[in-house]
């Protein structure tokens, strides 16, 4: 019923009508396409990690305009394997280690391909019922794993959302923060970055955050929204949350807690400790699609008073006024985002959740963890290499020493010493084998060794550092 019939012609009756959804067809390509990737991820080693393309080399490849008729799947997939392949960095590689990796799994990927099934746009509780409240629950669940305080879940008042990136969930909170500013109609004026130091393992201390707030107030300015991270992008420095939280809260400050990356490793109790204080934050997140296996993009925000979400955010036109949300019995998740239009991602969470279970997904990460510290045990027993700051969590920030850079140019200028090591880092990645990206703290270049894509094992780990200590020795041997 609706479908397109097959033999229906066009106006001009040469060309029969497309039934862009046919499910047979579906069926067909649908396999194909499993396959392909199947493949790809039994095959994916044999790919240089990073891609060597150089920039413009697609456009000499494909044509300059669409195709009039069409093409099939196969003819489409063999470019796909001729020439998408070479223009991709591998982040599932197990030989990855860049930025932060993006982990996948079987349940995350069909979980997608569900959510993309359906197609749904659940902007509010009565466009599709069960994406909402899947959602909902899909959100206690997570919390309840992070031990998150009940004024975080909906079962305690608060409430969670999917979002698609941080940035997404970060974005409106200072909007939700000026919603309860005695300056409330005026939109936010300046952001600032508290500078922090190797002294305290590059994490905010209380005494700058006041001082801040302090020289704001001085000026005629009003806080009202600090974002503290649990694992920075540079080195998983982590924010010391309760005593940050207790400042803020002196001065009506809304605080959020951004723990991207590291936050998904709160699922284990002898991680836990770093959100301790989290009571006495606003609003949490972390990207489930960094390490909690939940493919690209899922990110989790919770919030202790959605009020102010919606308060901030709710648009109601005429369009979208139901009975469901006039009962004010739903949760319409149009009010707990910029924008309207809304992914099915509870899908795919909610099968990762069932398919591995909060034990396996424990273990998963500790995985990573302690394939992290064996390369933090390399890095330490070459005396050439020294580890720049305190691993938390499975990233190790290192650099060849000034003291051996000293030996070969007779001089341990940290210029000098910086540009060796992007000279490494830039040598390493050229070789095809691991892919990894560097951080700078106080003037200190470092190459970040980031544990955590799905299929990356201790062979992995030890080949990543064969790779670098052959191109230290070799820029070292260098008359």
């Amino acid at each position: 019923m609706g479908s397109l019939e097959a033999g229906h012609d066009l106006k001009n009756g040469s060309t029969p009508m497309l039934n862009p959804l046919d499910p047979e067809e579906f069926r067909r390509q649908g396999h194909l396409i499993i396959d392909f990737l199947a493949d790809y991820y039994k095959n994916i080693e044999k790919y240089p990690v990073r891609s060597q393309v150089e920039p413009g080399y697609l456009s000499s490849r494909l044509p300059d305009s669409a195709p009039l008729d069409p093409e099939p799947i196969e003819t489409v997939m063999q470019d796909v394997e001729n020439h998408i392949i070479p223009g991709i960095t591998h982040w599932q590689s197990p030989n990855y280690f860049a930025y932060f990796p993006a982990t996948a799994c079987i349940a995350g990927f069909l979980g997608e391909m569900v959510c993309t099934g359906f197609n749904v746009v659940g902007f509010n509780w009565v466009s599709s019922p069960a994406a909402t409240e899947l959602e909902s629950i899909v959100m206690d669940w997570f919390g309840k794993m992070l031990q998150l305080p009940t004024s975080f879940l909906f079962s305690g008042g608060g409430g969670g959302v999917l979002q698609g990136t941080s940035c997404e969930a970060i974005l409106p909170n200072p909007f939700r923060g000026a919603e309860g500013s005695p300056n409330r109609w005026n939109q936010p004026r300046k952001f600032s970055a508290i500078p922090t130091t190797k002294d305290n393992a590059f994490g905010l201390i209380p005494d700058s955050l006041e001082s801040a707030i302090l020289s704001d107030l001085a000026v005629g300015l009003i806080p009202l929204f600090l974002c503290a991270t649990v694992g920075t992008t540079s080195s998983t420095a982590v924010d010391p949350v309760g005593s940050l939280s207790n400042v803020a809260r002196r001065y009506g400050v809304w605080v959020h807690i951004d723990a991207a990356q590291a936050g998904s490793a709160c699922i284990c109790p002898e991680f836990r400790h770093f959100i301790d204080g989290i009571e006495g934050a606003d609003s949490f997140s972390l990207n489930a699609h960094k390490w909690f296996f939940t493919n690209l993009d899922c990110c989790c925000l919770w919030v202790k008073d959605p009020n102010a979400l919606i308060k901030a955010l709710s648009t109601n036109p005429e369009f979208l006024r139901n009975k469901a949300t006039e009962s004010n019995q739903v949760v319409d998740y149009k009010d707990w985002q910029i924008g309207l239009s809304r992914r099915f991602r509870a899908m795919k969470l909610w099968l990762v959740l069932r398919s591995y279970g909060v034990v396996n997904l424990q273990n998963l990460i500790r995985s990573h963890v302690d394939m992290a510290k064996h390369f933090e045990g390399l890095v330490g027993m070459d005396k050439r290499f020294e580890v720049v700051v305190p691993r938390n969590f499975a990233m190790v920030c290192f650099r060849v020493s000034p003291s051996a850079v000293g030996d070969r140019f007779e001089s341990c200028d940290e210029k000098i010493v910086n540009e060796f090591n992007r000279n490494l880092l830039a040598s390493v990645n050229g070789t095809g084998r691991v892919y990894m990206t560097h951080g700078v703290l106080e003037g200190v270049y470092m190459i970040r060794f980031a544990v955590g894509t799905t299929l990356t094992g201790y062979r992995h780990v030890g080949m990543a550092w064969d790779v670098v200590q052959d191109c230290a020795h070799a820029m070292l041997a260098k008359s």
